[in-house]
């Protein structure tokens, strides 16, 4: 590269509009995470012009309970009957479960929280955004539960006689709505869709005026189907169907081509180890070519149909002659299906292999078919499964967490690998080994909360009262699943003394608020940037407005939980990004004074700036870290977000910025913005 195409600082000027086209495509795709509206706008107008399916951004702020309102929940722990070793252990337990609880409940970043004071402990929960307070109240106060499954080999209950009788009188009943409403229909056939909305059962089909597409493949309607092909659209079926779901009047809309079928017969000669042959079959590959080549040979003019009965070896082959009746492609396996379709109708195909053998195959005809689509009044009638739901996997036995002496991390002697050891009560153990010689091989469940946290295979009976159970874990997912196991052979009882509310109001009140004056932070730190730096001051602005991207995207994607003092956090460190931004420009003052050109002087200001922008922000950094690991969750709200923030503020004042004045300033710059730039001193002193 020759020496003019570099500028003073080294950097040639191909590599800093690199640079800044890389800037420029981070802050384009951290502003449409932060606000995507834009961004969403433009993937529908792409969507709606190349016909594609991109999916929009859609990755919201976790607001915490400040801002979204909510709930917070304080409990009293009783741990009288606990020793003091195992207390601590213990809260940790019920804090894991109450964390699991609350997240089956929606609650974006539940925190919970275990203190002490003396010998007293106490929890509190921040369930942002929870409407049924009562029902959160509820989930948190139960005991943790813990229970031993088996898989639930049951037959399944019968109906009684009086479901029986359910059922019939609720088909009868919609059978009855169903008639008339056909009776209707067939007099004014152009009112179909607006009688469906006024009195079919099935909400979605209301909506659509009963608009249920094309039903060629829907095989619950392969009646209608056939039926719908005898007539034309426009018409409504003289009958009502009989279906699952309910009794049906269906209108015939619309019909089209949909390819074709053919009807053919076939003749199979099977062979020793085609993967779907039949095991009892010796003959060899070759042998069966050859039989398949003989009876080829006695085809002509002769009945394929009985040639079928007499050698085909399909099932039942003898009294079918082979038939095959009608279908369409993507129904026989390919290698038929290619065949049959290539051959004239009327013609017999060469010996064709397949999975199963060898074929002669007989084309006696072909077809178009056609889809209809059509538009369906559903009368809904009760049906047994509405009764009888489907049976469970697992079965409760009588083992459960009552039982359960003790849980513990330990390792396996032969291998290292972490696992959890159980040792059960008198009562457990005996359970223990019955459950276990009644389901060697099979697998046994353990839940924790009415959700399966391990399944492990059973290889023998087990007695003594001892188990463990393996898997893939790491060592902090062997203590966790012990700890969740503890917490639900211990469990410690939990006394609500205190619940404070915040509306949502309150929150809205206070982003608006913060916004507002976020706003007009940022006015006046542009003013007074331009006013004092000129052109510098511009373009820190310009940096300012990257951070701010920069921040929000990272904020959604940790994601960090926004709060008022969080806010007041990332408000500080907007602050501390500006002050980086006057220590460099301060620092340019001084190295124009002293003579050196632009570009120079922007260099070694950003160069001699660097080591007190890098002290100041990392004492600020590790106090954020002693805030965040040692105080309540308010402060760890500020602490998160300004140290995120000052992290970023130096990579926003040493790339950002310094890319873009490395940009702007150029050999004729002065000639061309000259009122806008810093003047060295020797020019001011020139002009007196």
């Amino acid at each position: 590269m020759s020496q003019a195409s570099k500028n003073t600082t080294g950097v040639s000027r191909i590599s800093v509009k690199r640079r800044i086209a890389l800037l420029a495509i981070l802050f384009l795709a951290a502003g449409s995470l932060s606000y995507p509206g834009p961004a969403n706008w433009l993937i529908d107008q792409t969507n709606g012009a190349l016909r594609t399916n991109f999916g929009h951004i859609d990755k919201p702020f976790i607001l915490g309970l400040d801002l979204q309102g909510g709930t917070r929940l304080e409990y009293e722990a009783d741990v009288s009957r606990l020793d003091p070793g195992k207390q601590a252990a213990a809260l940790d337990g019920v804090k894991d479960v109450i964390e699991r609880r609350v997240n089956s409940m929606g609650v974006s970043e539940p925190l919970v929280q275990v203190t002490r004071s003396g010998d007293d402990w106490r929890v509190a929960a921040e369930l942002a955004g929870v409407k049924d307070i009562n029902q959160a109240i509820k989930m948190i106060g139960e005991t943790p539960i813990l229970e031993f499954k088996e898989i639930n080999e049951d037959p399944p209950r019968e109906l009684t006689d009086e479901e029986r009788a359910l059922l019939e009188e609720s088909a009868k009943t919609a059978r009855i709505k169903a008639e008339s409403f056909l009776a209707e229909v067939k007099q004014q056939p152009d009112k179909f869709q607006d009688m469906v909305r006024a009195s079919t059962d099935n909400l979605p089909l209301k909506e659509q005026g009963g608009d249920f597409g094309f039903i060629k493949d829907n095989v619950l309607y392969t009646e209608v189907y056939t039926e719908a092909a005898k007539v034309q659209p426009g018409t409504v079926l003289d009958k009502v169907f009989s279906l699952p779901m309910g009794e049906v009047v269906v209108k015939v809309e619309e019909k089209k081509e949909s390819g074709q079928e053919v009807k053919a017969r076939h003749i199979l000669i099977q062979y020793a180890g085609a993967s779907q042959a039949s095991a009892d079959i010796t003959r060899t590959k070759e042998q069966a070519l050859e039989e398949i080549e003989r009876i080829q040979g006695e085809l002509s003019g002769a009945d394929f149909a009985e040639l079928a009965k007499k050698y085909s070896e399909e099932p039942k082959a003898d009294e079918s002659g082979g038939d095959l009746g009608w279908f369409d492609k993507g129904v026989m396996v390919e290698e038929f299906e290619q065949a049959v379709f290539a051959l004239s109708k009327g013609e017999v195909s060469e010996p064709v292999e397949t999975a199963f053998g060898y074929h002669l195959i007989y084309k006696e005809d072909e077809r178009s078919i056609e889809d209809a689509r059509v538009s369906v009044a559903i009368f809904n009638k009760t049906q047994e499964s509405d009764i009888l739901p489907p049976q469970d996997d697992w079965k409760n036995t009588d083992l459960t967490g009552k039982q359960l002496a003790s849980a513990i991390l330990d390792f396996d002697p032969n291998s290292g690998s972490p696992l959890v050891s159980l040792q059960f009560n008198d009562e457990g153990a005996e359970l223990f080994a019955n459950i276990t010689k009644r389901n060697v091989g099979k697998p046994v469940a353990i839940f924790l909360d009415g959700e399966p946290i391990s399944v492990p295979t059973v290889q023998s009976e087990i007695l003594g009262g001892k188990a463990v159970i393996t898997g893939n874990f790491t060592v902090n997912e062997a203590k966790l699943l012990a700890q969740r196991l503890q917490a639900g052979a211990l469990p410690v009882p939990i006394t609500l003394i205190a619940q404070q509310s915040v509306g949502p109001m309150l929150g809205a009140d206070s982003i608006k608020a913060s916004l507002t004056a976020g706003i007009w932070g940022l006015i006046l730190v542009t003013i007074f940037m331009v006013l004092v730096y000129r052109l510098p001051g511009l373009i820190s602005v310009l940096a300012l407005i990257v951070y701010g991207a920069l921040s929000f995207a990272i904020f959604k994607s940790l994601p960090v939980t926004l709060t008022l003092s969080g806010i007041a956090g990332f408000i500080l460190s907007v602050g501390m990004a500006v002050d980086a931004n006057v220590l460099i420009f301060e620092r340019l003052k001084e190295e124009l004074k002293s003579g050196k050109s632009y570009a120079l002087a922007t260099e070694e200001a950003f160069r001699r700036a660097w080591p007190s922008i890098r002290d100041g922000n990392l004492t600020t950094i590790i106090a954020c870290v002693a805030l965040y690991w040692f105080t309540s969750s308010v402060i760890k709200g500020f602490a998160l977000t300004l140290g995120v923030g000052v992290l970023i503020s130096m990579f926003s004042a040493i790339v950002i910025t310094r890319n873009l004045m490395r940009f702007v300033i150029t050999p004729n710059l002065a000639s061309k913005i000259g009122w806008l730039l810093l003047k060295p001193q020797q020019d001011k002193d020139n002009n007196k």
